[in-house]
């Protein structure tokens, strides 16, 4: 079984299917944080020279090292995986030669997937855009609306940027469960581009899947809002993307979100980061 209960991941659970490392490792390492993707190549790599190592104890033929020593063998094996060669100990028979042969061709590809996987990671592109960590259900210009807020954390500009925002709800019909994606909405939808704050209003009217639901109405429990955002780097001229979800559990009800934004003594704007996700009620 598997999830996607993650930050920013939709509210569904996955049976009778397999997710994760050993599933897509190629993809799930691009994904990855940068901890996780260092750990599993040390691991993959201490792992790979103890199996040659004990390789190397078990056959002998290395010079200088001793007799079923394993620490020797294992730093053997390191120096050959490595192509350091530092000529202290070196192959001396027939069997320790097709070792090293293979240990060669595996280090070679071994280098090789890891030096693709590092630069795809460093090619990427993504995007630092924060969101708030709430919504609000309040009044926008006399209407009852649903509000949240995004920032770009970064210094060039997302350009362009284009949002789009579904209602995931589960909903009964004909004795059984389904998922309904509804859209929302926007009062604006895209922008020119995101350099500070954005506030995403969505108004509860007749047409909205909202319309019906209020704080700790059953419909709530089984509610997301699944956001998502596309835009283009100004510095690396390329797309990126980024997402994120609301339960109904993050939803304030008569609330507001304070103040970000105020004049400053040299005649712009100052923007409060610290106030970015705090709320008033109304």
């Amino acid at each position: 079984m598997g999830s996607l209960l993650s930050s920013g991941g939709a509210p569904v659970a996955f049976m009778g299917v397999r997710r994760g490392i050993f599933r897509d490792t190629y993809h799930y390492l691009v994904n990855a944080p940068w901890p996780l993707v260092l750990l599993v190549i040390g691991i993959a790599f201490t792992l790979a020279n103890m199996l040659f190592a004990a390789g190397y104890a078990a056959v002998g033929g290395v010079a200088n090292a001793r007799p079923g020593s394993f620490r020797d063998a294992f730093f053997f094996s390191v120096q050959t995986m490595a192509t350091i060669g530092y000529g202290a100990m070196a192959p001396q028979s027939g069997i320790a030669n097709l070792l090293v042969t293979a240990e060669a061709f595996f280090s070679g590809v071994g280098l090789a997937l890891m030096t693709g996987l590092v630069f795809a990671k460093f090619s990427r592109p993504t995007s630092r855009v924060r969101f708030s960590q709430v919504a609000v259900v309040g009044d926008y210009q006399g209407r009852r609306s649903l509000m949240f807020r995004m920032a770009n954390e970064r210094d060039e500009r997302i350009v362009q940027p284009q949002l789009y925002a579904v209602a995931l709800r589960a909903e009964e019909e004909n004795g059984g469960h389904f998922i309904r994606v509804h859209d929302l909405h926007l009062i604006r939808d895209r922008h020119a581009f995101l350099a500070l704050t954005w506030l995403v209003i969505h108004p509860i009217d007749e047409r909205s899947p909202l319309r019906d639901i209020e704080a700790g109405a059953p419909q709530e429990e089984g509610l997301a809002i699944v956001v998502s955002l596309t835009g283009i780097d100004e510095g690396l001229s390329q797309t990126v993307h980024a997402h994120h979800t609301y339960h109904g559990r993050d939803i304030r009800w008569d609330a507001r979100f304070a103040d970000v934004i105020a004049p400053d003594h040299n005649g712009g704007w100052l923007i409060d980061y610290s106030r970015f996700d705090q709320v008033h009620p109304v």
